[in-house]
């Protein structure tokens, strides 16, 4: 009894430190923990493998179709976006007034219509014009105007935010050109409207601006009225406006046989019309009623 007791075989119980959980667990407890731990790592690199390589590989043709419509709207986007258009061509009405006179040349072309060949046969003309008379004339095209109600209140606007006093606008021109609404309008400082004439600025006003625009002729309505401007300030004959051939147009009017021909026609279709408008819901309801 004392043998069983003794504090030799007692000590290793009492002195002996807690130690790890893996040291109580069974052999066989820790081989199967560690092939469970194995395994569950290898299902979720598997998993986490088989995830990435799916979403990085599109594995049907609807994947491929989406990639390719994506792509399409995407460069639809980028050619049609009026937002990536850059140049005076995009500008607005507000835009001329803001950026103030064209320092190198006279022609602001906010509607895009003047070619290369008319903006630079302007400058020359306008440019010898300047530095003979010191008078200057800018030539503006717009789209449409949505501020003002006419040309001619937008180019006395253009005229004031430019040329604030009259010293400044004294001797300057102001041309304008709305494509949309076909017509134009001439304005300028009082040396300006009194070198050219109230003649040459009514007529230019109503013939060669309007007519040519009407006709989409927007490079030879600019420069002909140019030319008129011109040659008003410099005290030679007036070239005048589009001749009349050039502004013949056929007549919209249809003629007194044409009219009845046409009468006659709409009667006839407009009787049938009628006709079939009471004719057949009477037939359906004759034979909607027979069947009961």
């Amino acid at each position: 009894m004392e043998t069983l007791l003794s504090s030799h075989s007692l000590s290793p119980l009492l002195n002996s430190k807690p130690s790890s959980s893996k040291s109580h667990l069974l052999p066989s407890l820790q081989t199967r923990s560690n092939s469970l731990s194995f395994t569950h790592k290898s299902i979720t690199s598997s998993l986490k493998r088989h995830t990435s390589q799916s979403l990085s590989v599109p594995n049907s043709w609807f994947s491929y179709a989406q990639q390719g419509l994506a792509a399409l709207a995407l460069s639809l986007a980028l050619n049609f976006s009026p937002l990536l258009s850059i140049g005076n061509a995009q500008a607005s009405e507000f835009d001329v007034l803001n950026e103030g006179p064209p320092k190198e040349s006279y022609i602001f072309d906010d509607a895009g219509v003047l070619s290369r060949v008319t903006k630079s046969d302007l400058k020359q003309l306008l440019s010898d014009l300047e530095s003979r008379k010191n008078f200057k004339i800018n030539f503006i095209t717009v789209r449409k105007l949505t501020s003002k109600a006419d040309a001619f209140e937008y180019a006395d606007q253009v005229l004031e935010k430019w040329y604030p006093t009259v010293e400044d606008g004294n001797n300057k021109g102001i041309v304008v050109l709305v494509t949309s609404q076909k017509e134009g309008a001439i304005t300028g400082g009082p040396a300006f409207i009194q070198a050219v004439g109230e003649t040459v600025l009514d007529s230019t006003v109503s013939e060669n601006l309007p007519v040519l625009a009407t006709e989409e002729k927007y490079n030879e309505a600019i420069y002909s009225s140019a030319k008129r401007l011109v040659a008003a300030i410099d005290g030679l004959p007036d070239p005048g406006g589009p001749t009349t051939k050039e502004n013949k147009r056929e007549s919209n009017f249809k003629s007194k046989e044409e009219t009845e021909e046409k009468r006659g026609q709409f009667t006839l279709v407009v009787g049938g019309l009628l006709v079939i408008a009471f004719v057949v819901p009477m037939a359906q309801y004759y034979a909607y009623v027979s069947k009961k």
